[in-house]
């Protein structure tokens, strides 16, 4: 890896004491819907955050959500962590996504988007794995914050934004990524990720959404998935015409079922 993206990583802040309180419940069998309320509402700029994100017009929810506990049981908890995960990205970058393109508010809509993708898509086909693609869908963007920094600070801003004139596809930018400073966002959030000692599944799920089929059995289909996803989402485009056929020609190569998927697509945009 590039010694000074290496860097940035190791010197990140670890998560702070709620985050890593609402990582251990939510990976507590014996834990309730209770447990993690307490844990969220004793701190307020979190459940602000978390509300915030929750209210997003993207889930489609007719009804303003005002407590916690109700975002917790429309959601469920693995959500619900995404989105505390996504409170605590905030507080450890600062967001310049200029070599991109894109502002920082561009970033934030696109993960809540893929993130809504995701969850739409997900619960009605396999919810037990939202627990993985929940928070690895909202959060799989973040290498790109470390990228950019470093595009920057290297000047090869100029450069970068020539090489993403013609880029359409996501697969294409890890190309460009990887070329240029020896890996892809994706690798940098698995990185972080492992940094703050999230589980192996989260971590391995970023890590091969580039390359599925390179991937550990037990988290192919995660990879699968979150390919599929970011591919209908990401920085040039948001479910568009192209976006959603490249990934209706991923959801024939990994074996998944159109009409679920576009039922998601179609929530999604109904509430863009």
């Amino acid at each position: 890896m590039n010694d000074s993206i290496y860097t940035k990583i190791k010197t990140l802040p670890p998560l702070d004491d709620t985050v890593v309180r609402i990582q251990r419940l939510c990976a507590d069998e014996n834990s309730s819907i209770g447990d993690l309320t307490k844990i969220i509402e004793k701190d307020p700029m979190l459940t602000a955050n978390i509300l915030h994100s929750a209210n997003s017009p993207l889930y489609g929810f007719s009804k303003e959500i005002t407590a916690i506990s109700r975002a917790i049981s429309l959601f469920g908890m693995a959500t619900i962590r995404g989105f505390a995960l996504s409170s605590a990205i905030k507080k450890s970058f600062s967001i310049n996504l200029e070599p991109y393109g894109i502002t920082s508010h561009d970033f934030l809509s696109i993960s809540i988007m893929q993130n809504a993708l995701m969850y739409n898509w997900y619960s009605k086909i396999k919810p037990k794995d939202l627990e993985i693609l929940s928070p690895a869908s909202f959060m799989i963007e973040v290498g790109k914050i470390v990228l950019a920094n470093e595009i920057s600070e290297s000047g090869k801003i100029n450069d970068f934004k020539d090489q993403l004139k013609n880029v359409t596809h996501p697969s294409d930018l890890a190309t460009i990524e990887t070329n240029m400073f020896g890996i892809t966002n994706e690798d940098i959030t698995a990185k972080i990720f492992e940094q703050w000692n999230l589980e192996s599944e989260l971590v391995g799920s970023i890590q091969f959404a580039n390359d599925p089929d390179a991937a550990p059995k037990h988290i192919v289909e995660y990879a699968k998935a979150l390919k599929v996803v970011k591919t209908a989402v990401n920085i040039f485009g948001q479910l568009d015409d192209t976006s959603i056929q490249n990934s209706l020609m991923l959801l024939d190569e990994y074996g998944f079922d159109h009409d679920t998927f576009l039922m998601a697509v179609a929530k999604v945009k109904d509430n863009l």
